[in-house]
C-alpha cells in the first residue's frame, strides 16, 4: 500500500512556474555542534553556502583524480557511467562511495561528514556521491537547477533537509566551468512546468538545457537579478557546501583546463525518501539511496 505523504512543495504537473517561499529551515542544528565556527553557520543560513580552502590534502586529491580515471576505464557502459554526447567522454561517475573504498573513507570523517550533521541536525546517510569531469575544450555545462526540485520530484524527498559537497580536484578557475550558485535563491523553492517522462533520468543528465526540471528564462532572470551570481575559484582540495536547494549551474570548459569534483549528497535520516511526488517511479539507487544507514 502507498504511504500517502502531504506533499510541502508541489512541482511539475503544470504549465508554468511558480515561485514559493521555502517552508523548512535551512540550518537544523546548532552553531556549536560540530567544525563549523558560529559565522559559518550563519553564512550557511544566509547565502546557502559555506566555502572552505585545504579540506582535502594534495595526496587526497591524486588518489581521487587516480579513481576517477579508474573507474571510467573498468566500469566501460556501466549505468553509473555518464558520458557526454558526441565525444563519449565521462562527465560523470556515480555510487562512487560504493564503488571506492577510498571514497567512502574520505566522506566519513569527521571534517566532512561532521559539517553535514551540524548543519542538518541529525545523523545523516549518503543520497547520492558522483564524481563530475569537465576535460579541457569539450566539458560540458550543467543547466540552472535546484537538486531539490529533482530530489523531490523523481526521488520522493520529502523536505530540503540535504546538503551537497563539492570537493574540487583540480584547480577552479573563474573560466573553465567552475560552479555558481545565486547567493539566497535556497529561500525560494521553484515550482517547475512540465511532466516527468519515463526513465526521464537518461535524458535530463546528459542534454544541456532540461527540457522539464529547471525554471524557465524570465524566473531564472528575476532571480538572478535578486540574487546575483556567485562564481567559484579555488585550489584543489578546497570545498563548497551549498544546500539542496540553491539554484546552480556552471558553463561549459572550452579552456585547456580540466575541471574535477567529488560531489557528495548528505541527507538526513529524519527526512528520509518516500514515492516520488512527480514520476511514476523513483530513479535507479545509484541516484537516490533507499538504504538510509546513518554514516558512523
Amino acid at each position: 500500500m502507498r504511504t500517502i505523504v502531504r506533499d510541502d512543495y508541489p512541482t511539475r504537473g503544470r504549465t508554468a512556474c511558480e515561485s514559493v517561499e521555502r517552508k523548512d529551515p535551512v540550518v537544523w542544528g546548532s552553531a556549536t555542534g560540530g567544525p563549523l565556527g558560529s559565522e559559518a553557520v550563519a553564512e550557511y543560513d544566509r547565502r546557502g553556502f559555506h566555502t572552505a580552502e585545504g579540506l582535502l590534502a594534495a595526496h587526497d586529491v591524486g588518489n581521487l583524480l587516480e579513481e576517477t580515471a579508474r573507474l571510467g576505464r573498468e566500469l566501460g557502459d556501466d549505468d553509473r557511467v555518464v558520458r557526454e554526447q558526441g565525444s563519449g567522454d565521462v562527465r560523470s561517475v556515480f555510487d562512487v562511495h560504493r564503488l571506492s573504498d577510498l571514497v567512502d573513507s574520505i566522506i566519513r570523517r569527521p571534517e566532512i561528514v561532521g559539517i553535514a550533521r551540524q548543519l542538518l541536525g541529525s545523523d545523516v546517510y549518503v543520497h547520492q556521491s558522483r564524481l563530475n569531469v569537465k576535460p579541457g575544450f569539450r566539458g560540458g555545462p550543467f543547466y540552472w537547477h535546484s537538486d531539490f526540485e529533482t530530489w523531490h520530484a523523481e526521488d520522493g524527498m520529502p523536505s530540503p533537509r540535504a546538503l551537497s559537497i563539492s570537493i574540487a580536484l583540480t584547480e577552479n578557475y573563474g573560466y573553465n566551468g567552475g560552479l555558481m550558485i545565486m547567493p539566497g535563491s535556497h529561500k525560494t523553492y521553484i515550482s517547475c512546468a512540465g511532466e516527468t517522462p519515463e526513465d526521464y533520468y537518461r535524458e535530463s543528465l546528459v542534454t544541456h538545457v532540461p527540457p522539464t526540471g529547471s525554471p524557465d528564462e524570465d524566473t531564472l532572470t528575476r532571480l538572478a537579478a535578486e540574487h546575483g551570481i556567485a562564481t567559484f575559484t579555488g585550489p584543489a582540495g578546497s570545498a563548497t557546501v551549498f544546500d539542496s536547494n540553491c539554484m546552480h549551474g556552471s558553463n561549459g570548459n572550452i579552456t585547456p583546463f580540466p575541471r574535477s569534483n567529488l560531489f557528495v549528497v548528505f541527507n538526513s535520516v529524519e527526512n528520509t525518501l518516500v514515492e516520488p511526488f512527480a514520476a511514476s517511479k523513483p530513479r535507479p539507487s545509484y541516484l537516490g539511496s533507499r538504504d538510509f544507514t546513518p554514516l558512523t
